[in-house]
């Protein structure tokens, strides 16, 4: 919301500015011209009908053999000029600029024979010039503040109502989300019970099928609640400084690959853990950042086919801690690279990309990072996650890294989150 206010502050001003600057420089054209025009006209006639002894104001008249005035400026007349007029009988005119000014000077042959140059001083013109676009630079400072004043009025005006429905919003989705949480891990739970007692009593095929598939639709079910649970938390605040504390990246990696060694021992996965010896931390939420490397695991994981390599290599590039997941999988049409990470998008081949990819998303930029990613098709896929990384402040004692352990969220164990009974981990999470 404070990004929409300022940008419609920002907008009124470059408008307010576009306005003042083609005013002024129409009213600019309009008086340079107007003014040539005038002092051109002046001149003309002075040089034909004026007496050389008393000009019109900011004119000087110069004659073969006469004498200047004693205001008369330097460097005048144009001797050129008055020799080939006289030669040719054919006025010139031109513009010289001296002095920190500008002349206008007009030799001509007057009908009794005499070669006479006017001169003409601009100083006065230019300084009308000067003052017009001083007094647009003062309607420009103000109109820059009336602009944020009234950028700032109509931008609380403006987004007020869409604040407040977006707060609703997010306010729905969290209480429905809890509310939801218990009656399907119970749902869950039971689906799972039954599942085992079906193949305990050797129940027939499809029934033992049919219960399997039960309860992979349960746990895809308990994902799309956490995602949406930490999709209102990240929207309400995803950089809430009392919750951020330093966090080895590298140890919570290792946590996350730990996690998942069920999932890759079942698909003959071999995934390779490539960090430094020491810690590499970050500033952050230990939550967050863990949800962000598990969604890139497990979209490696569910895109790698059996027997496939999976690599996850941490390194420390400058003051970003770099974080990138590589795997063997189909890849992805670097066409759609951007779209991977919108929400709920398909891509051509109809593959759902859910909402993983987009809370990743959301997660690192709200730790002040950036993700990459990189694919083609048939040479498996690499994604990069960049973290700002984390550096004691020299004037507070140290903070207390965390090294992470087993995750835990609401006071359920990961582990014991609902998660589908075989196959994909999240079927309604991100595709390639």
């Amino acid at each position: 919301m404070r990004r929409a206010r300022l940008r419609i502050t920002v907008i009124t001003g470059v408008v307010i500015t576009l306005l003042v600057t083609v005013v002024g420089a129409v009213a600019d054209q309009v008086m340079t011209h107007a003014q040539h025009e005038q002092v051109w006209r002046e001149l003309r006639y002075g040089a034909a009908r004026g007496d050389p002894s008393s000009p019109p104001v900011c004119t000087w008249l110069y004659t073969p053999g006469g004498t200047p005035l004693v205001n008369a400026p330097a460097g005048f007349p144009v001797r050129a000029d008055l020799v080939r007029v006289h030669r040719t009988h054919e006025p010139m005119e031109r513009t010289l600029r001296r002095d920190g000014t500008v002349y206008l000077v007009r030799t001509q042959v007057r009908a009794d024979g005499t070669v006479v140059q006017a001169v003409f001083d601009m100083r006065f013109q230019l300084a009308d010039r000067t003052h017009l676009w001083f007094a647009l630079g003062v309607a420009e400072a103000v109109g820059l503040l009336a602009a944020a004043v009234a950028g700032w009025v109509l931008g609380r005006l403006s987004v007020a109502p869409l604040a407040e429905a977006l707060c609703r919003q997010r306010r729905f989705v969290t209480d429905a989300s809890h509310e939801l949480r218990t009656p399907i891990t119970q749902v869950y739970t039971r689906a799972q019970v039954l599942s085992r007692q079906a193949v305990a009593e050797d129940l027939p095929a499809p029934h033992r099928e049919g219960l399997t598939r039960l309860v992979g639709s349960v746990g895809r079910l308990g994902e799309v609640l956490d995602d949406l649970l930490l999709s209102a938390s990240l929207t309400a605040g995803p950089a809430r400084p009392s919750e951020r504390r330093p966090v080895d990246l590298v140890a919570l990696a290792r946590s996350v690959v730990a996690e998942e060694s069920d999932r890759t021992r079942d698909r003959r996965l071999d995934v390779d853990v490539d960090g430094p010896p020491h810690p590499l931390f970050v500033d952050g939420i230990e939550s967050a950042l863990r949800r962000a490397v598990g969604e890139l695991l497990s979209n490696a994981i569910s895109h790698t086919p059996e027997g496939g390599r999976i690599e996850v290599v941490l390194a420390q590039v400058g003051a970003m801690v770099w974080l990138t997941v590589t795997d063997t999988g189909p890849g992805f049409d670097p066409t759609e690279t951007e779209r991977l990470f919108e929400r709920f998008h398909r891509s051509g081949g109809g593959g759902r990309y859910g909402l993983g990819l987009a809370l990743l998303r959301e997660v690192v930029t709200g730790h002040g990072g950036t993700v990459v990613a990189v694919g083609r098709p048939g040479q498996g896929a690499r994604f990069t996650i960049r973290l700002p990384r984390w550096t004691a402040p020299s004037d507070a004692g140290p903070a207390r890294p965390v090294r992470t352990g087993r995750a835990w969220r609401a006071g359920v164990p990961r582990r014991a989150r609902p998660r589908p009974v075989g196959g994909r981990a999240r079927p309604g999470g991100s595709r390639r």
